[in-house]
Parts: structure tokens; C-alpha cells; sequence
């Protein structure tokens, strides 16, 4: 069913992405919604290829993920229907025009993807992760709701096309909290690297490639109909989008369970996404069009990117779990032989999502860098100083994001199996979960490459924006670096397999300080990998360390534990669940569990309604 969807989707899709054709119909649902419209504008059909492309792939990575699962007896029928009623909220959210249904498609698609997360239900932290995703989502809506209660006020319409010219800036600043918790932006984010390690592989990927997607797709959709953002709002999500790629990436970087690190990296890419959308904001607040342009390219491309390294990245963190059964990257090491292919694409994978040439990675952000220069021609000193040290955060998440992802190949795939569980894995895994990696791989690189061909994907919703010409020979200069740059790799890897040729390449133990009898414990850990690194950065994060006091000369066991704490969910989170829990526990005693209570309280609750309608009438 999926295939027939994403086939049937295709040709309108380029139709109005290419032809800058305009899809709307209005269908009658009730006395209560009445005639709901559906409008797929570029905006609109951008977000549908994105849920599309990797929807269809999802399809197929989980048909042989969720076999062991049938195998164990698990039903699949409410998980594979769910899963299609998530991929169609999403599409009902990028169409709907109308306040209430685009609301209803929101919590159905809230809801559908906790159900779809909770999948291993049996296990206590998946049910007490789904509860904490799914309350989020919730105060998520809140917002939501109150912003189109205000809009509604002033419209007196619930179509979106009233909003048009009459969003305030407490309206978006509503809107944009309401939006962003699903998008996961700091201090917001809390929900993100707890949902995405209990998911299922293809859940996760769906969640991350896409429907954190539907936030900033929010977000834009309001500052389409805001027009021209104020400096005020523009600089406010500067720092939104700075503090998220900032603290996503240092987190990313302290994690040993390799789905939570690509969650944590989930926020930081968000944090990249939203600077290109508050880059082209300040262009249009200070009338620099140049710098809207490039920064709107740059937002929208790594949109696109992002729904491509990220998903690849899980499905290649799915194939490693599948055949290793653990998602701690302790307690790997040495996986580069028998899962080749699998280290291979996760080394592609890693080199995308690090924005590093010839990916598609280093196109989208090496725009974003162009939109910061570009605002130089601004006469404003402020904003000088704003951009030149936004430019050396975003340099610094950069350099951060090569750690992480060189912790994390190093310590999955390189050095010796750390445990007896890492020695006996094998490459089992199904070219049905190979194939959509390797085709995202494909387009990673396809857009690397040819940067000027596919940036016409990104061009039309730009333009609803602000319209522009496309900066074509500067994509070609950057296609033809990234070209010559894969022709020299490709010139010396065949160099050395030609002075190879014939002879017989041994591979030795690695040095091991002088130990005669070198053991996998030896090997560098990913703390002590990343810990030089960390150390100056302690004030933005809080270590606990658990550790057994070495009292002997010759101790016959001892430990050492060291986590990174997110200062957000220690400091703000935390609090409000511990003060929360007290308030409600005061109230334990409604819930006797005798029905006859409960039956008095709805006979007190009719009569106090009564005893309100009768006094409102006298």
C-alpha cells in the first residue's frame, strides 16, 4: 500500500515543485468542521516528498527488522496499521487548512507514534519513555491550541488562509514553543533522547528523519503568514537554534548508547535547521535579501539532508542491534570485520551527518556559513557581533559532531570485541534492511555531488518566501571541489591496492604500552575517548560518578561509572516532575477503587452542574 501511496504521490508532488502548480480542494466533514480545505502549495509538497521518501523506506527496512519479533510470538497486525496511520497524520498536517482538523491530525499523529514507540511494552523504561513522550506532547498542544484560540479571536475564521498579515509576535511566540516541543529545541527537548532509544529502529527513524520535521514545518508555515518577522523574534530564534545545535551535539558526545547519541544529534540538527530559518528572518528584518536567500536555502536543504543522514544513521544503529542485541557501544569494538558493509555505511553515514565534503551534509550548512558572510553588507554593528559569533558556534557543533561520530565508529567497529558478545557477531543482515541504507547513501552523496541539479527541490517553498535567483555557479564550483575530491580518494585507494597487489597485508595486535598480554580492556573506552575533549566544558553539563574506593594493594575487583546529566532535565524537568508528583499524591485517596465513591462523585458533580445552570438562568 505504501509503494502505491509514494507512486501516486510523485508526479503531483514534482508537478507543484518544479511547475509551481497549487493543489486545494474543500471537502464537507460535519456541522461541526463544515468545509475543511486541503491545500498543497510548495511548502506543503516539500514536507510530503520527505514523509513519502522515507515512509516508503521505513516500509521496507522493517519487514525483515520485525521478523525476529514474529518469531517470538508478537502480533504485528495494530503496529503495521498504526504505522500507516502515523505516515497519513503526517501528510493530513502538511494539507489541512483548517484549524480543528489540523489539530485533530496532530494528536492523532502524537498519539499513533507513542503507540507505534511503546512497541516492547513489557519492558518498564519503554512504558515509562511513551507516558513522558506522550505528556510532552500534550503541554506541546496546549500551546497550539491557545495560538489558534487568539488567531481564531481576530480572524473569526478557522482557516489558515485568514491568519494571512495578522500573526502577532505573542502569537508566534506561542505558536513556536507549541511547535517546537515536537520539534525538540533546548530546554524543550527532554522527550527526544528518551523516546528515540526504546523505539523501534524504523520508528525512530520515522520520528527523527520526519516527524520532528512537522515542528519546523509549524514554524515556517506561521512566518509565511507573518510576513515580515520583527528583529525582536528574529534574534530570539537565532538563540533558540544556537542553543540547541550547541548542547544537542554535547551531549551526542557523552553518550554511551548509540540510538540516544543519534537522538541528542536529532536536536542539534534541529538547532542547524532553525539558524538557517533565523539567519533568513534577520535578512528580512534588516532588508538583506541575499542573506534571506541563503539562509532559507540552507534551512530547507538540511531539512531535506537531515531526513536523509539521520534515517540512515538508524537504520544502520537498527542492522548493529539486530545482529549484536545491545545498544551500548561499550561493549563492542571490532565489528569492521564481520560486518563490512554495515561499517562501511555507517562510515558514510557518520561522514554526511559530520557535514563533511563530498555529503550532502556539508552543501546545506556550507550555505548557512554564505548567509552569515552575507550579512556584512548589512550596515549594523550588532548584528555584526551576533553573526560573527553565531558563525564560531556553529564552526564549534561542527567540530563537535566529527567527535561524536568518530567515537562512535571507533568504539563500535574499530580496536577488539570489548565483550564475548562482540566476538561471535555475524553480517546476517537482510538486503531488505541493506538496500534502504544504501539508497540513502546514494542520495547523500547524488546531492554532494550535483548540488546545482538538486537544489531546485528546495527552490519553490524558498520563493514563497521571497523571490530570488538561484546561485547555480556557486553549486557548480562546490560540485566540481566535491568531484575532484572523490577522484583523488578513489586515485589513491587504487594506488594502494596496485602496490598491494600480491602481497600478503598482516594484521597485529595494536601496541599496547609494553603489556606482554594486551586485553580488549586496554583499548581507549568512548569516556576516555572523548573526556580531553568534555573537560572544558563543564560548566555546561553535570558528571555523576559511581566508583569503588581502591583500598588495597592488589584489588581483586574493582569499578568506575561516569554519566553525563543534561543540565536541562536535572535543573528544570526534574523539579517540576518531583513537585508535580508531590501535589498529586496528595489526591491518591479519590482513587479509592469502590464504585459506589465513584458513583457519588458524579451524582456531586451533576448537582453542582445543575445548581450553576440554575443560578446563571436567575
Amino acid at each position: 500500500m505504501n509503494f502505491i501511496a509514494a507512486a501516486l504521490t510523485f508526479k503531483p508532488i514534482v508537478s507543484i515543485l518544479y511547475e509551481r502548480n497549487i493543489l486545494e480542494t474543500t471537502v464537507y466533514m460535519g456541522q461541526l468542521l463544515k468545509d475543511v480545505a486541503f491545500r498543497v502549495d510548495a511548502l506543503s509538497a516539500f514536507f510530503i516528498m520527505i514523509i513519502c521518501g522515507v515512509g516508503l523506506l521505513g516500509t521496507i527496512y522493517s519487514k525483515k527488522y520485525l521478523e525476529p519479533y514474529i518469531e517470538q510470538g508478537k502480533k504485528l497486525g495494530s503496529h503495521l496499521f498504526l504505522f500507516n496511520v502515523f505516515l497519513a497524520s503526517m501528510l493530513l498536517v502538511v494539507m489541512s487548512q483548517n484549524i480543528i482538523f489540523f489539530l485533530i491530525s496532530w494528536e492523532l499523529m502524537s498519539f499513533s507514534s507513542f503507540l507505534l514507540m511503546i512497541f516492547e511494552h513489557e519492558e518498564k523504561e519503554v512504558r515509562q519513555s511513551g507516558i513522558n513522550y506522550l505528556i510532552t506532547m500534550h503541554v506541546g498542544v496546549m500551546f497550539l491550541v491557545v495560538g489558534f484560540i487568539l488567531m481564531y479571536l481576530k480572524t473569526g475564521s478557522f482557516d489558515f488562509s485568514a491568519f494571512e498579515g495578522k500573526i502577532s509576535e505573542l502569537v508566534f511566540a506561542i505558536m513556536f514553543i507549541g511547535f517546537g516541543i515536537k520539534a525538540g529545541f533546548v530546554p524543550l527537548h527532554s522527550w527526544l533522547p528518551k523516546a528515540h532509544p526504546v523505539a523501534p529502529t524504523h520508528i525512530s527513524a520515522l520520528m527523527s528523519g520526519v516527524m520532528i520535521k512537522t515542528g519546523i514545518y509549524g514554524i515556517l508555515r506561521m512566518l509565511l503568514y507573518m510576513g515580515k518577522p520583527t528583529i525582536t523574534v528574529s534574534y530570539c530564534v537565532l538563540l533558540v537554534g544556537l542553543a540547541s545545535a550547541f548542547f544537542g551535539i554535547l551531549y551526542a558526545v557523552a553518550q554511551r548508547n548509540y540510538k540516544k547519541m543519534l537522538a541528542y544529534s536529532s536536536i542539534e540538527n534541529i538547532g542547524i535547521i532553525t539558524t538557517g530559518m533565523a539567519v533568513a528572518m534577520l535578512g528580512l528584518a534588516y532588508n538583506n535579501f541575499i542573506m534571506t536567500m541563503f539562509g532559507f536555502l540552507g534551512c530547507f536543504l538540511h531539512i531535506l539532508n537531515h531526513s536523509i543522514f539521520k534515517t540512515m544513521m538508524f537504520f544502520n544503529a537498527g542492522a548493529v542491534y539486530t545482529q549484536t542485541h545491545t545498544k551500548d557501544m561499550e561493549k563492542l569494538g571490532g565489528l569492521v570485520k564481520p560486518m563490512k558493509n554495515t561499517a562501511i555505511l555507517f562510515l558514510l553515514g557518520s561522514l554526511a551527518i559530520s557535514a563533511l565534503p563530498p555529503f550532502n551534509g556539508f552543501i546545506s550548512e556550507f550555505l548557512i556559513y554564505i548567509g552569515f558572510l552575507t550579512s556584512f553588507s548589512t550596515q549594523n554593528y550588532f548584528l555584526y557581533t551576533i553573526i560573527i559569533a553565531a558563525f564560531g558556534i556553529i564552526a564549534f557543533v561542527g567540530a563537535m559532531a566529527l567527535i561524536a561520530f568518530t567515537n562512535a565508529f571507533s568504539i563500535i567497529f574499530l580496536g577488539s570485541p570489548r565483550t564475548e558478545k562482540a566476538q561471535h557477531v555475524k553480517e546476517d543482515v537482510s538486503i531488505f534492511m541493506q538496500l534502504p541504507i544504501i539508497v540513502l547513501a546514494f542520495c547523500s552523496l547524488v546531492i554532494g555531488l550535483f548540488p546545482q541539479r538538486y537544489i531546485d527541490l528546495v527552490v519553490a517553498p524558498v520563493q514563497q518566501f521571497i523571490p530570488f535567483s538561484v546561485p547555480y555557479e556557486l553549486l557548480t564550483v562546490i560540485s566540481i571541489f566535491n568531484i575532484t575530491l572523490c577522484v583523488v580518494i578513489l586515485i589513491i585507494i587504487g594506488l594502494r591496492a596496485l602496490l598491494l597487489r600480491g602481497r600478503t597485508v598482516e594484521h597485529r595486535e595494536t601496541w599496547g604500552c609494553g603489556y606482554q598480554y594486551p586485553t580488549a580492556k586496554i583499548q581507549y573506552s568512548a569516556n576516555s575517548f572523548t573526556r580531553p575533549f568534555l573537560g572544558f566544558l563543564t560548566p555546561f553539563y553535570k558528571r555523576e560518578l559511581n566508583f569503588t574506593q581502591i583500598k588495597e594493594l592488589f584489588p581483586q575487583k574493582t569499578s568506575f561509572k561516569s554519566r553525563i546529566i543534561d543540565i536541562f532535565e536535572y535543573y528544570i524537568i526534574k523539579p517540576i516532575v518531583i513537585v508535580d508528583e508531590f501535589i498529586i499524591s496528595k489526591f491518591y485517596w479519590i482513587q479509592s477503587g469502590h464504585t459506589q465513591r465513584y458513583l457519588i462523585y458524579g451524582v456531586v458533580f451533576l448537582i453542582v452542574a445543575i445548581a450553576l445552570l440554575i443560578g446563571g438562568k436567575i
